[in-house]
This record gives C-alpha cells, structure tokens and sequence, in this order.
C-alpha cells in the first residue's frame, strides 16, 4: 500500500535524478507492457524506466540515476482507454489507475462513464475483472460490471487516498526508518521504531500534530508493508545500477 500512487497524482510531477538533481522534466504519462504491468514513465524529455525510479512523493519523482530510452517498443498507454465489454458494448472509459512504483502492478482501475452512473460517477474494478488491454480498449470480463465497487470502499487503506501532507510525512518517517528497521524484525518492534520516530518529529514541531498522528497511525497499520517496501528499496538501487551499467555496456 505504501508505495502505490494514482496516474492523476504522478502525471505533472518533476522528475529529479538523485545522484546529479539534474531536472529530467514532468511527467506526462505511464506506459503498460502486453502483461498489463506498468513498466515505464515518460516525461517531456524521454522514457524513463519504472526499475529506475527512486521514490515518488507531492512534490517530485527521483531516480537512481539517469538512463534515458529514447523509443521502446510493444508498449500501450491506459488513460482514457474505451471501456468494453465481452461482447464489444461500449461501457465508459478508464479515468485513473492505482499502481505499485516499485513493481508496475495495477491495483485497481478507475472507470467512468454510463458503467459507473450507479455508484457516484466513478467506479472501481479490481485487475482480476480484466479480460484483456489492446491499443483500443479495456476489456472487462463477464459479470465483472456486477463486481464494481465505489470510489470510498474500493480504495480504503491506500495510502495515495491520503491528503497531501499526510502522503508527505508517511515518505519522511518511511526515509528515517530506511536503516532502522530490519527485513525481519518483529511486528511490535517495528511498531515501537515507528513511534519514536513519529514522538521525535511531534516533539520537534515538525508537522501538525493530528496529520502526525494520522501519519503514524497508517504506519502502524501498514507496518508489514512497510518492512516489504524498506526491503525492496534497498535492492531496487542495486538492480537500477546493474541496469545502468548494461545499457552503457551496450554497442
């Protein structure tokens, strides 16, 4: 949950590499491969790839370093894609999509249009009712218009549902934990390093205190995910170098 985001909320956002703070511009769009799974960003310069991003926050997206891809090929963008059913009726479209940064998964889509009127305008479909995603359109599998959920229980517990600055200072407590917390540890030892961290920054004035607590709080909830987002990152900066490193190699 941790390190899942809107395509609403990325698109626009600066990107930065961490290593040099060159300015790679904003992003501008997300693209999927034939699996569904989102695999690159681009932004007004070029393509970036999702294994090469650093973190994600309100402000900026970083990266591990700066390897651009000037045109890959058999990808497919998603926004606004014609919502079909099996047997071809037009539904809507797709508004958004939720999606892990650390891995490309889709965790749910956001659908609009007359499949979505019943439940406030907007309707969330869990990956599984996918049938299938074409350059023209995404296909729903039968029954699945039966299975949508709304906006407000669809999407409780992610963390990109958060305000602004609660998302802010979950990234800043998730940064001071970064080395603090073991792959391993016990979840009420994870849980009392997520609260000194949390009393720390109370005690500093850092932040509000009720979007603190609020902060502290979903991290508590989320601790397991946050062991597994601690985790990952500590790979993803290896893998991204391999990565780098490959395409310099290359003739």
């Amino acid at each position: 949950m941790l390190s899942v985001v809107r395509y609403s909320q990325i698109v626009g956002l600066i990107t930065v590499d961490g290593s040099t703070a060159k300015h790679l511009g904003e992003i501008q769009d997300i693209w999927v491969d034939e699996e569904g799974r989102i695999v690159y960003l681009s932004s007004t310069q070029e393509y970036i790839p999702l294994e090469q991003l650093a973190g994600v926050n309100p402000q900026a997206v970083t990266t591990y370093g700066y390897l651009p891809i000037r045109s890959p090929h058999g990808l497919q963008r998603l926004h606004q894609l014609v919502v079909r059913s099996t047997f071809d009726e037009s539904l809507g479209w797709l508004e958004d999509v939720l999606f892990d940064w650390q891995t490309g998964e889709v965790k749910a889509y956001i659908l609009a249009g007359s499949i979505a009127t019943a439940l406030g305008g907007r309707a969330v479909c869990a990956p599984d009712d996918i049938q299938a995603i074409t350059a023209e359109a995404l296909i729903l599998k039968d029954g699945a218009p039966n299975r949508l959920r709304s906006e407000a229980e669809g999407l409780k517990g992610f963390l990109s549902e958060k305000h602004d600055q609660v998302r802010q200072l979950v990234q800043e407590m998730s940064d001071q934990l970064m080395e603090a917390i073991a792959p391993h540890e016990l979840p009420e030892v994870v849980r009392v390093k997520i609260k000194t961290v949390g009393d720390e920054m109370a005690t500093s004035g850092h932040a509000d205190r009720h979007v603190l607590q609020e902060a502290t709080d979903f991290l508590h909830d989320q601790w397991e995910s946050l062991q597994h987002s601690l985790r990952r990152a500590k790979t993803r900066a290896q893998r991204a170098l391999e990565s780098a490193w490959e395409h310099l190699a290359e003739p």
